[in-house]
């Protein structure tokens, strides 16, 4: 039955729409959750917990699915991914009680982990212009975080959070058959080239390298997080002003994903001509700088504030990448890449737990946003780490 998926590629374009689909059903909780906390009964501090094992698999299952994509076919995860999320969130659309929504999170979760260590990997066995490549793709993700509040706004007026999650698994199960569909006979032969070409090995400074991506994974794992599943929300609070709907906050939070996203092309093409040391430099600086005013502002200003904070938060995303392929040997990738996510999205779910217990403790939102600012330092410190590079591609 599998043996069709085997042994095949795809074109990148299909990979990007995949990365949008991966960040967009992970985010529809981050909206629909105030709701669910309604239908519920219980307080938005609580039900965000609940979706904490959904986040946790996220990152802790990327190991065990790059694992299997090297010992079957990454071309059948991929196809197993688009199936899996929308049958998971077909499945939390049903949730009687908010242990059944949290297990259904979790598988969620656990299928939802198969993308990055596996679409990314297939995505760099082109050397042609990667930083570019994964800044298009990193574009597309971000669009998937913009979508969510933006569609789960929309559904909420019209509906509840259950249609929030039918509706989102009915697009990724329609999605999975198109891709499926999609599959070519080229994973083999480029499979043998990149095999030959791995024999270069890990490059000199390799070791230095993967401690400063841990570092940028820890630190941005937790930024990334809090500013993804946060803003919808605080934009709720603090652009009151402005307007109490849910849909409209949901739609300026999207417009800020949606125009922050493209700094990863930006980004992406600066790294193929510039030390990615330095623009890692740059980039936690300017996070440490807006992040923290946009805690100090409301309505309008903050509008403004936050588009420029996320500019400088989706940018750093694809430079780690840009650096592993320099680094690392394609049969290698999916390992290190899995290992990288384990940490980054497992502490990107640890921005749930914390939050809500912040909150509890009487600390409101913006002090949670100055907070998140000075994780930044820590992106910082690994761009000193990281050895200078060169324009050096690897397949």
């Amino acid at each position: 039955m599998f043996e069709k998926f085997q042994n095949k590629g795809i074109n990148d374009i299909h990979l990007y729409i995949s990365h949008f689909f991966d960040h967009f059903i992970m985010l529809i909780f981050a909206k629909t959750a105030y709701d669910a906390g309604i239908y519920f009964k219980t307080s938005y501090e609580d039900i965000i917990g609940y979706g904490v094992l959904g986040f946790v698999l996220f990152g802790a299952v990327s190991p065990l699915s790059a694992r299997l994509a090297d010992c079957y076919s990454r071309s059948l995860l991929m196809v197993i991914f688009h199936f899996g999320v929308g049958f998971s969130a077909l499945i939390a659309s049903f949730s009687q009680s908010v242990w059944q929504l949290m297990i259904a999170l979790g598988f969620l979760g656990a299928f939802a982990s198969i993308y990055h260590p596996v679409g990314i990997a297939l995505l760099l066995k082109n050397p042609n212009k990667v930083g570019l490549r994964l800044g298009i793709n990193g574009v597309f993700g971000n669009m998937g975080v913009a979508a969510a509040p933006l569609v789960a706004g929309a559904l909420l007026v019209f509906g509840d959070w259950r249609t929030g999650f039918w509706v989102s698994g009915l697009l990724c199960l329609i999605y999975g058959v198109i891709f499926a569909r999609s599959l070519v006979e080229t994973e083999l032969t480029e499979y043998l080239d990149v095999h030959n070409k791995s024999k270069l090995g890990f490059l000199e400074g390799w070791q230095r390298a993967l401690f400063a991506l841990a570092m940028c994974a820890a630190a941005g794992g937790f930024i990334f997080g809090a500013m993804t599943f946060l803003v919808p929300r605080y934009f709720e609070i603090y652009m009151s002003d402005l307007s109490t709907s849910v849909l409209l906050t949901g739609l300026l939070a999207s417009v800020v994903y949606a125009i922050a996203s493209f700094s990863q092309v930006a980004i992406g093409w600066l790294i193929d001509r510039v030390s990615p040391k330095s623009v890692l430099i740059v980039m936690s600086i300017g996070q440490m700088i807006f992040i923290y005013v946009s805690s100090l502002l409301t309505d309008l200003s903050l509008f403004i504030a936050m588009i420029l904070a996320m500019c400088f938060v989706f940018g750093q995303v694809p430079i780690t990448d840009a650096i592993l392929a320099r680094y690392v040997p394609d049969m290698w990738r999916s390992r290190i890449l899995s290992i990288k996510f384990l940490i980054n999205l497992s502490v990107g779910a640890a921005v749930l737990p914390f939050c809500g217990l912040f909150l509890k403790l009487g600390f409101d939102m913006t002090d949670l946003f100055a907070l998140t600012s000075t994780a930044a330092i820590f992106l910082g410190l690994a761009a000193f780490i990281l050895p200078k590079q060169t324009n050096i591609n690897r397949a």
